[in-house]
């Protein structure tokens, strides 16, 4: 008889370790509160316009495909993706020469950076060499592993491979060693806030995030993001998993320190083991009742002074027309005092000239607008609710909706952007917590840094409770669709570890 497994949480780290787990041989069942399958790669839909609710930019697609590719499908018909070139535009005023097209082609990319300084576009090369370095220590060394026990990071040969990471200084600084010019610093530093933290503050490590863009390029995925979350949802039928939509799981059932099930509204559904791809800290403070399998780590004092990443403010705009003055769908406006922008996000207070992100799948996705029309997605990264002063009512709505077009005014094309809004809906921290159970409103969960990263970051194991594991961006290795996928693998053998499937599986194909 097959193993139960339930998995807390359609998310797509649930999804893709409840795929991983079902073609291993279990009987998989996921447990979603809301409607759809995606968590934060959800879907906005409203007067004939759809947008992505989160995630919206595709980076490393082959840890996309590789769920898909392990049950011997072809991802191709799962998740069409064409690769974008140029990747996207950075305005940093409204003047043609404040913009830049950032292509991943190294001839056109080096032709933008030798525009700025010759100087720095050598800067740029000696970046990418060393950075490079670091990235392949991380990728074989820490990405796609788990630190179960203090001895698989404290040992000779692991902290060598720490100390390459040189993981010290923060990224601007490490930027700031081979690049001068200030604009092209924020052009190579910012992307930290993908994962929500501060290129001024957090590890210089995660100044990666750009190079893989440069090297690796960025993909789109036909449909937009939510095509991944539905493409997963039917490979997990299709493989004979189950998933129940509309039900909220109220407690993680622990008996004996041993995970039993789940209890729901009126039931209790029992299995062999729980994974749960609900956000740690979360879960850990309202799922997790019994005290002695929170530890002496997560109680809910701890689970509150652990540090987390920023939120997002974000637009969802329909427009009555087009607008073709800018030809990406990805496009960043950086304020001139960008390290204001961000030191203001970081410590909690309003911020006075904000940046931030402009996507408009429907350029190249007809069916996500009207024909002759578009939609704007707009994110502003804000403080979580934990850190700001804010509290998110119609004014401070208002403040940054008109900020936000007050600067989109400035460009050309947008001029008339306020009188050609006709659909009009957000998300503030407040709903990333209440709807998706984000703890303190943060998009991207615990916050990277030091003390909060490999071995010190939550585990795919819990600690002190047997037969349940934990998945998302919360977990290690981290935030980021790449990165959260690569979470599910680590937890689905985890489990398969523990139950002695692992080996099978593997030679099965099946992990």
């Amino acid at each position: 008889m097959r193993k139960k497994v339930i998995v807390i949480g359609a998310g797509i780290a649930g999804l893709a370790s409840a795929i991983r787990l079902q073609h291993a041989g279990y009987n998989v069942e996921v447990i979603e509160k809301g409607k759809l399958p995606g968590g934060k790669m959800n879907r906005i839909e409203k007067d004939g316009y759809s947008f992505d609710l989160g995630p919206t930019l595709v980076m490393m697609p082959e840890l996309y495909r590789e769920v898909f590719e392990l049950t011997g499908k072809d991802p191709d018909d799962y998740i069409p993706m064409q690769r974008l070139d140029p990747m996207y535009t950075v305005f940093f005023g409204n003047d043609k020469e404040d913009r830049y097209e950032i292509s991943s082609d190294l001839t056109h990319l080096m032709k933008t950076l030798e525009t700025i300084s010759d100087r720095d576009a050598q800067g740029f090369l000696t970046y990418i060499q060393k950075i490079y370095e670091r990235f392949i220590v991380a990728k074989e060394h820490f990405l796609q592993r788990p630190f179960r026990n203090g001895s698989d990071f404290y040992n000779p040969f692991m902290l060598r491979q720490a100390m390459k990471l040189r993981t010290l200084s923060s990224a601007d600084k490490f930027i700031g060693k081979y690049v001068k010019n200030e604009r092209l610093k924020h052009m190579l530093s910012f992307q930290t806030l993908y994962i929500g933290v501060s290129p001024y503050n957090g590890p210089s490590l995660y100044s990666i995030i750009p190079m893989i863009e440069l090297l690796y390029g960025v993909w789109f995925l036909k449909g937009g993001m939510h095509t991944m979350a539905k493409a997963l949802e039917k490979l997990l039928v299709e493989i004979g998993g189950k998933i129940t939509y509309q039900t909220e799981v109220e407690e993680i059932l622990i008996e004996n320190g041993t995970a039993r099930g789940v209890k729901l509204n009126d039931q209790i559904i029992h299995s062999d083991f729980v994974m749960c791809n609900a956000d740690f800290p979360h879960a850990m403070k309202n799922l997790v009742k019994d005290q002695k399998a929170k530890g002496k780590k997560y109680t809910d004092e701890k689970i509150d002074r652990m540090k987390y990443s920023c939120s997002c403010f974000l637009m969802y705009l329909g427009m009555d027309k087009k607008y073709d003055q800018v030809d990406t769908i990805h496009n960043f406006f950086f304020s001139e005092h960008l390290k204001d922008n961000i030191d203001q996000i970081f410590s909690g207070h309003r911020i006075e000239h904000p940046s931030f992100y402009v996507y408009m799948g429907s350029k190249i996705e007809p069916s996500m607008a009207p024909e002759g029309k578009e939609g704007l997605y707009v994110l502003v990264p804000v403080s979580d609710l934990s850190t700001g002063d804010e509290k998110w009512d119609e004014e401070t709505i208002r403040y940054y909706r008109t900020k936000v077009l007050d600067t989109l005014k400035t460009i050309d094309g947008f001029e008339n952007i306020e009188n050609e809004i006709v659909s009009e809906s957000y998300m503030t921290p407040v709903d990333f917590k209440e709807k998706l159970n984000a703890y303190n409103g943060a998009c991207f969960g615990l916050r990277p840094n030091l003390m909060q990263s490999n071995h010190l970051r939550p585990q795919s194991k819990a600690k002190n409770c047997e037969n349940l594991y934990f998945t998302g961006s919360s977990t290690h290795p981290g935030a980021g669709v790449p990165i959260v996928l690569l979470s599910a693998k680590i937890a689905a053998d985890e489990l398969m570890l523990d139950d002695g499937t692992l080996g099978s599986a593997l030679t099965e194909g099946g992990a």
